[in-house]
């Protein structure tokens, strides 16, 4: 049952990184998107870790509200 769940996150994951736009907009270069969640990992490795999950909360919340509407 693990690995299941193991599979469906990461296929969620990769899911995000498309419905970012993150695979367009870097014509595919895993490089580049992998760099990006390092950024992303060394922001929440900072002081501050509390501004940067709060900006990119409200920002999640308010994609996915407008991708939700028909």
């Amino acid at each position: 049952m693990k690995r299941r769940e193991r599979t469906r996150q990461l296929i969620e994951l990769g899911g995000l990184i498309a419905k970012a736009g993150l695979i367009e907009l870097t014509d595919d270069d895993r490089a580049v998107i992998f760099g990006i969640l390092i950024e992303a990992g060394v922001a929440l490795r900072s002081d501050d870790r509390e501004q940067a999950l709060t900006l990119w909360r409200r920002r999640g919340k308010r994609a996915f509200e407008v991708s939700a509407t028909p």
